[in-house]
């Protein structure tokens, strides 16, 4: 076995944890494989023969990896849609599987990647993605990985009394909230958004009038209406027309959280171009939909794409 082998093993033995860790810290399967490619490559670059604890060591870097990723997506708010949901991951025919290939080899089956992606749940991401980098990291690390803070602050740059502070903080927000019943409403709201969209593209008329409040109102700014004019339409009728006619548009569109409720967002390429942003009543029916198409807008909205 030569060094290259030897050390392609080693890597392949941590990778499932590698990207457990870089997934929590950006909430995106994809950010999380390049996270992880990345360590792979500082990895050939570094003395391995000297590293004592290789598995601490690959923490350390994914970890400082991540924290550079999110520093990056806040300098750029107008950052494409990732997909925030495992997709499955098939190498070629005859492809190796090894870490310089790009392919994530241990969790290539879709069934484990949605264990990994639902281990943390929506409501948690949601939350997570309020934090400051510095704080995301502190309670990861710490608070879900048991990484000491002395080794935490070694991550951050920062002393371990910091970083424990910056735990602790990012604690307090986490478990002021959601609540049992916000995350209850995040999977009522994805019931309906998924419905929504489902009959949107499938033109099924009497699906999207029972989804839709008797009363509903869309709004649209004007770069979302051909004529370049704000539009408004009420009542269920008038909005299924409308969602049938973007039918075309609904079929490359997605589930989304949208400023922390479920929505729908038409994202070609992976850069986002529309988002509806839907309020769902109690009564379990679409009451209002804000179709967004406004690049300052859209710039401001905080998105993580969902499952159908």
């Amino acid at each position: 076995m030569t060094d290259s082998d030897w050390l392609a093993g080693a890597f392949e033995e941590h990778r499932e944890h590698l990207r457990a860790v870089a997934y929590r810290l950006l909430g995106s399967m994809s950010d999380a494989d390049d996270a992880v490619q990345d360590t792979w490559l500082r990895l050939t670059d570094a003395d391995a023969g000297a590293v004592e604890n290789l598995g601490g060591w690959l923490t350390t870097v994914v970890a400082r990896v991540s924290l550079n990723m999110l520093r990056s997506r806040r300098r750029r708010p107008d950052q494409p849609v990732g997909d925030s949901w495992p997709a499955p991951v098939e190498a070629p025919a005859g492809a190796g599987a090894g870490p310089g290939s790009g392919a994530a080899a241990p969790l290539g089956d879709p069934e484990s990647e949605a264990v990994l992606a639902d281990s943390v749940g929506v409501a948690l991401l949601v939350v997570l993605d309020t934090l400051t980098p510095a704080e995301r990291l502190a309670f990861v690390l710490h608070d879900m990985f048991a990484m000491p803070f002395t080794e935490v602050a070694d991550v951050l740059g920062r002393t371990p009394d910091a970083a424990r502070q910056l735990a602790s903080r990012a604690r307090r927000r986490v478990h002021g909230a959601p609540s049992p019943d916000h995350a209850a409403d995040v999977t009522r709201q994805r019931e309906v958004a998924a419905a929504f969209l489902a009959a949107s593209r499938g033109g099924d008329m009497s699906a999207l009038v029972a989804l839709l409040d008797s009363d509903v109102t869309l709004t649209a700014d004007a770069a979302a209406v051909p004529a370049g004019r704000p539009a408004v339409l009420h009542g269920a009728q008038t909005v299924a027309n409308g969602a049938i006619a973007a039918g075309a548009i609904a079929r490359e569109s997605q589930l989304a959280l949208v400023d922390e409720a479920v929505g729908i967002v038409f994202a070609p390429g992976g850069h986002l171009r529309i988002a509806l942003a839907l309020t769902v009543s109690d009564a379990g029916r679409i009451a209002a939909i804000d179709v967004i198409a406004d690049p300052d807008r859209l710039r401001r909205l905080r998105v993580a794409v969902l499952p159908d």
